[in-house]
């Protein structure tokens, strides 16, 4: 969805003001929390798209994290290097808001070729974890990089790029990665690097 928020520039603004961290292993960069105001800036919208595209009433529960993609590609950790998941919960809703002028990679989607699975549920997630061990076995695990197309374990399915106030909302349950370039720095700047919002929604 593009032109996602109403007012993008200020959101940004707003971001230089806040102390960005680490926040858990998995994220290759730094975050900051957003203010619940956010939502309320575009709770009609995604009232909307929550109802006609994914049959449900509306969020629940929310947070949303300004993220800096900062990580050099020969730092990242195993899990940094694959597609992942954002929630195992029925109903959980993803949103990615882009708020880089420059184009730092956008998102991409995958199937995991021994399972066949696009997504990961609670019900899923033991068996594709096992599955996932017994291809690191079988194949070796990647090289230090962000995951760019096919690869011997995982299968590109679609890629949507980066667009400046371009959001992407999809269930939490999709296996994704950023299509971060492997040859660029990523400044911790919210003006000149990689910043986008995820939100985290609870739906029913």
């Amino acid at each position: 969805m593009d032109n996602f928020f109403p007012r993008p520039e200020q959101l940004i603004a707003d971001a230089e003001a806040l102390n960005f961290e680490v926040m858990g292993e998995f994220y290759p960069g730094i975050r900051a929390r957003a203010p619940q105001s956010y939502f309320s800036e575009v709770e009609a919208v995604l009232a909307r798209v929550l109802r006609e595209f994914f049959g449900q009433r509306g969020p629940l529960a929310s947070r949303a994290l300004y993220s800096l993609v900062t990580t050099p590609s020969e730092q990242l950790t195993l899990a940094q290097r694959i597609p992942h998941i954002d929630g195992l919960q029925a109903g959980s809703l993803a949103v990615l808001h882009y708020l880089s002028h420059e184009d730092f990679g956008g998102t991409a989607f995958y199937r995991h070729r021994s399972s066949g699975f696009e997504t990961v549920d609670a019900s899923r997630h033991a068996r594709y974890l096992d599955m996932l061990s017994a291809d690191f076995a079988a194949h070796g695990e990647p090289a230090p990089a962000y995951i760019q197309g096919d690869t011997p374990i995982f299968e590109q399915i679609a890629r949507r790029e980066s667009v400046f106030n371009r959001a992407l909302i999809y269930r939490s349950s999709l296996l994704h990665c950023g299509s971060v370039p492997n040859d660029v720095e990523l400044p911790a700047d919210v003006r000149t690097g990689r910043l986008t919002v995820a939100s985290f929604l609870t739906a029913h």
